[in-house]
């Protein structure tokens, strides 16, 4: 289990008393994540631009899984490098890696170059994933406001991600796949720009400070392990939404136009319902108890909600289960935060963050090649029992991850 020192909160970002209020750097970090999203192309559209080249099946597929390759060991990369030579540092040379990368995977033909070009943007796709959370941690010393960030920071990426569906195949016929690449690097660097500019200079080492934590002792925390187990299959249900659904929508012989109103119901249900759960999150974050409670009641939502497709049929039936995985889904990703917030020592919190972010770039490995296997061995039913089966071993896992951190961080008597 890892050391629990009290998490040191730099005045200059806080603020005494003032913790409720976003500092610049948060602002930055929120909008910066809409920039990355809303006009991140590359990951959703990179099918289109390979199949454009006529390439084999096969070695699209293998160009696919090097970007995931590459997304699991940019995670990991950026939060130890955010704990090493600072967040400012560590984003600006990602967002500036990206701005660098795309233009290239836009105009590659050739094979080595596509895997090359490939392979960096997935290092860089999720780069501030683990900075932000490090400096949300690092700026709020209270885990009710920590929560409230982190679920509009999921608010963010969400909506994001649905911009950049809508628009990006609205723009795909008459710009081209190659100019949205070129879009997503323009943004990247205007991320970059706006890190340099809002985000406070990375302080000067302290001899006299703790070592940061190595990926060694951080992989060998129990209770990380845990959180990435339950975490993995958590997410594989949520990454069902666009990797099983699309599959069993294929099947009943609805076209993508339909899958698109499935994105629509899940990018609205998220308007509507986040501002309602951040609120209460807060409160619960707030609270003694961290939230494996919370944690283990969205894993079980959501496999629920995404098994439930496999007994879909309809156009409408799809749109239904694609709404009602967003609780289950922001619900997940605020408590898995403060799980990880829990877990994290302070002077490690990039690199747990970073750890953490591999299960994402695994959910969306796992999750279409289970969807694949179940569809050929046993259909929809089997499809439905097998995501069913994955979120309730999430939530079983929660329970043991409660009973490790509360021997670790015991709830006070106050009787």
């Amino acid at each position: 289990m890892s050391t629990t020192a009290a998490p040191v909160v730099r005045p200059d970002r806080a603020g005494t008393g003032a913790t409720r209020r976003w500092p610049a750097a948060i602002w930055t970090l929120m909008v910066g994540t809409f920039l990355a999203r809303g006009f991140g192309f590359t990951y959703p559209f990179l099918p289109y631009r390979l199949h454009d080249l006529h390439l084999s099946t096969g070695t699209v597929s293998a160009i696919l899984a090097v970007f995931g390759a590459g997304w699991l060991a940019g995670s990991v990369l950026c939060g130890w490098l955010a704990d090493r030579i600072g967040h400012r540092a560590t984003l600006i040379t990602a967002m500036l890696l990206a701005a660098a990368a795309l233009p290239l995977l836009a105009q590659a033909h050739a094979v080595p170059a596509l895997f090359a070009a490939t392979f960096t943007a997935g290092i860089v796709y999720d780069a501030s994933r683990p900075v932000f959370t490090a400096e949300i941690a690092d700026t709020f010393p209270e885990d009710g406001v920590r929560a409230s960030v982190n679920a509009w920071r999921h608010f963010a990426v969400n909506v994001g991600a649905a911009v950049a569906g809508t628009a990006g195949g609205m723009l795909a016929g008459p710009l081209g796949i190659q100019a949205l690449i070129w879009i997503n690097a323009g943004a990247c660097t205007l991320f970059a720009l706006l890190v340099w500019r809002f985000l406070p200079a990375d302080p000067h080492p302290d001899p006299d400070a703790p070592r940061p934590a190595n990926y060694r002792a951080a992989l060998t925390d129990r209770g990380l392990w845990l959180l990435l187990l339950a975490s993995l299959c958590a997410l594989t249900c949520a990454a069902s939404l666009f990797s099983s659904l699309p599959m069993l929508m294929a099947e009943d012989g609805l076209d993508a136009a339909a899958y698109g109103w499935t994105q629509t119901a899940n990018a609205g249900a998220v308007l509507l319902v986040s501002p309602l759960l951040n609120r209460w999150l807060s409160r619960q974050a707030d609270g003694p108890k961290p939230m494996t409670g919370l944690f283990a009641a969205s894993s079980l939502a959501l496999g629920a909600s995404m098994g439930a497709a496999g007994f879909a049929s309809t156009t409408l039936g799809y749109a239904a289960t694609a709404a009602l995985a967003v609780p289950g889904e922001i619900v997940v990703f605020v408590a898995a935060s403060d799980l990880l917030n829990r877990l994290s020592p302070p002077t490690a919190r990039g690199l747990y963050a970073g750890i953490w972010g591999t299960t994402l770039a695994g959910a969306v490995i796992i999750a279409p090649a289970l969807a694949g296997w179940a569809l050929t061995h046993g259909g929809g039913e089997l499809a439905a029992l097998t995501t069913i089966t994955v979120g309730a071993l999430g939530a079983a896992l929660a329970w043991p991850l409660a009973a490790l951190i509360h021997r670790a961080h015991p709830v006070p008597n106050h009787r």
